[in-house]
């Protein structure tokens, strides 16, 4: 089965009624996790982007908790895990700012946990290229915001 266009799906949902929208999107929910995790974003947690912010620092900070920091292989694989993790629920969100944010946050909890990311190549690719996503992120943002964060960026940028 080919999927439809963005437009044509739009055009059918305003000729649908409330009723049929609200049971549709019920369907939708059942089927992945993805769509659910989306929904429950759109409805519950988009209106307080900060508090959407701090529900990810915890993430962030429970997933590096549970790291077993004996061996540099299971850290790279739980550093994995938390990429993929924020990768998809920064995509929920699609603000910039958000996603500055949170990237900021899990590169200084790296820091601060004493991850020698040089030791390892793929901690290191991982690390700078958590980098340059805050990097092209900022570059989206007010000029104001840029410079708050620019200096964060700096303090990370220089190991």
């Amino acid at each position: 089965m080919k999927a439809a266009s963005l437009a044509d799906i739009k055009r059918e949902l305003k000729q649908r009624d409330t009723e049929e929208i609200l049971a549709i999107c019920l369907r939708l929910g059942r089927f992945k996790k993805d769509n659910k995790e989306l929904l429950t974003y759109l409805l519950f947690e988009a209106g307080d982007e900060q508090s959407y912010i701090s529900l990810l620092r915890e993430d962030i900070d429970d997933m590096m908790d549970e790291i077993n920091m004996s061996y540099l292989y299971y850290v790279k694989k739980g550093l994995q895990k938390i990429v993929r993790s924020l990768n998809k629920s920064l995509r929920y969100s699609g603000q910039k700012q958000t996603e500055v944010e949170v990237r900021l946050h899990f590169c200084r909890r790296i820091m601060e946990e004493g991850i020698q990311i040089s030791r390892h190549t793929t901690i290191n690719n991982l690390y700078f290229r958590e980098i340059k996503r805050i990097e092209k992120a900022l570059s989206g943002l007010h000029e104001d915001l840029q410079a708050d964060y620019q200096y964060e960026l700096d303090s990370l940028n220089s190991i």
